[in-house]
């Protein structure tokens, strides 16, 4: 009774997005109310411990989840305002006319560079939104950024949830991210392949698809697991993104027709930097505040730093906030002298961020509505209740179901790191009782979730919005659930096999 009780929050989540169409924003509530309710009555929590947890959820997600949604549409309003959005299109033309190689290069190349460097869903909103500029349908470039954003997603923000996973579990660093690049190899074949197969399902076009997918498929994991094994966790997504781009580039030119070649529009370089000045300002400053730069960073967290301390469960659980180092500050900054570079005016500009607030407001209600659900399941212990269930029912076949585990995670919390904070103990400690390396099974935990990212609704509030395509979250949702199903049961059988 107690596991079915568990189980309910999930899926009334997918019943009403899913089946009954039901916007995100009122989908969320409702499933809010119901996991309050379960969490009283089913779990006899106290109602001080679930006030409490619902106002943690809140906090984290307005900082860092939903000032980073802002601050990412921002960034792209401000060049549909500066009107540099055309040069930046333009310049993917000049690239390739080629629909797939703009998508790949977009969603899996620059997507998985925002994804690695930041993190919190920039490589959902930021390339899904260039997309419908450059003239693809809204749920078309949700689903396919959606997709996108799940292998990179491992080592995203610098790393952190393999990081944080390797403090969790008290396991090394470099055999997680080697593991973690092992069990994601495949993938990193298939997402590439189905998302030019999406863009293009020719049977014609399957030849050059399949050269393309083996060729960044190729890049991404032998840079991916060089990095990851000599370097640790911070590194492989970064670099991979890079070669990636790099190789998707040169094979758009190489491959463009002779007469579109000569068609081609040569771009300034002066008109090329200004019109990316924002997105250049970003990286740059994401990568100054990284920890590869470790005393500047450690300089920057330690000012300006916001702590409340709550008490749930009869302990206290810290809320931090280093505004200097904050994904969503630094784009703020970016965007705005970025705007300011490409001729915006102060005024301007902050009628554009507050457009941009009224624009995401249903986004607001979801993903705060989302968080605190998932932050009451945690406290109230339904996710370990699910969790602690389905390892005693595998016995020995859990390897091949420990990344469904991981998959939950992060369809709950939206966060890989979050996933790995909730479950990566558990792995660990399964592993000890079944006879499989630690290791592995851990690094399995990472990989499910980078699956569960695909269908996490926070993930896919995000991608609504970039398209200003609020309440249509169940259509995306059933576009993408085949998708992440596949995944999760290819690492599940890769796990399995290896364990």
């Amino acid at each position: 009774m107690t596991l079915i009780l568990a189980i309910v929050p999930v899926l009334l989540l997918i019943v009403l997005m899913a089946f009954f169409k039901m916007p995100g924003d009122k989908s969320s509530v409702i499933s809010l109310i119901v996991t309050m309710l379960i969490a009283l009555f089913g779990f006899h929590y106290a109602v001080d411990n679930l006030v409490f947890s619902f106002v943690y959820g809140a906090l984290k997600a307005v900082s860092p989840i939903l000032i980073i949604i802002l601050m990412a549409i921002f960034s792209y309003n401000v060049l549909l305002k500066t009107e540099k959005m055309e040069i930046i299109k333009q310049q993917f033309s000049s690239i390739s006319t080629d629909k797939s190689i703009q998508v790949l290069l977009l969603t899996w190349g620059f997507g998985g560079l925002l994804e690695a460097m930041a993190g919190f869903g920039t490589a959902v909103a930021i390339p899904a939104a260039i997309l419908i500029s450059l003239g693809f349908k809204p749920i078309f470039s949700a689903t396919v950024s959606l997709i996108a954003n799940s292998v990179a997603t491992a080592f995203g923000a610098i790393g952190t949830p393999v990081l944080v996973l390797a403090k969790e579990t008290n396991l090394d660093v470099q055999v997680l991210s080697t593991n973690v690049v092992l069990q994601l190899s495949v993938l990193m074949f298939l997402i590439p392949l189905v998302l030019l197969f999406l863009t293009d399902p020719k049977i014609k076009s399957l030849p050059k698809n399949l050269f393309l997918a083996l060729l960044v498929g190729a890049v991404s994991l032998g840079s991916q697991y060089v990095a990851a094994r000599y370097m640790g966790a911070e590194s492989p997504a970064i670099i991979g993104s890079i070669l990636s781009i790099v190789v998707i580039v040169i094979y758009g030119k190489l491959t463009a027709p002779k007469k579109e070649k000569a068609q081609q529009n040569a771009l300034k370089g002066k008109d090329i930097l200004n019109a990316w000045s924002i997105y250049l300002l970003i990286l740059l400053l994401i990568i100054l505040t990284s920890p590869l730069f470790p005393g500047l960073r450690s300089t920057l967290e330690n000012n300006w730093v916001i702590r409340i301390s709550l008490p749930i469960n009869d302990s206290s659980v810290n809320y931090t906030i280093a505004w200097l180092t904050h994904a969503g500050v630094l784009l703020f900054v970016g965007t705005f002298v970025g705007g300011l570079i490409q001729g915006a005016k102060v005024k301007e500009l902050f009628v554009v961020l507050w457009n941009t607030v009224k624009q995401l407001k249903k986004t607001f209600v979801t993903v705060i509505c989302l968080v605190g659900l998932s932050t009451i399941m945690d406290t109230a212990g339904m996710i370990s209740v699910i969790a602690t269930a389905l390892a005693t029912a595998t016995g020995s076949l859990y390897p091949l179901f420990a990344p469904v585990i991981g998959c939950l995670g992060t369809f709950i919390t939206g966060s890989d790191t979050s996933s790995n904070i909730l479950f990566g103990k558990l792995q660990a400690s399964v592993a000890g009782h079944i006879n499989v390396s630690p290791d592995w099974l851990s690094a399995a935990n990472t990989v499910g979730a980078t699956g569960g990212k695909i269908i996490s609704p926070q993930s896919i509030a995000i991608a609504t919005s970039a398209g200003n395509q609020q309440g249509k979250e169940g259509e995306i949702l059933k576009a993408a659930i085949p998708y992440a199903l596949a995944y999760v049961v290819i690492t599940g059988i890769i796990v399995y096999i290896f364990s």
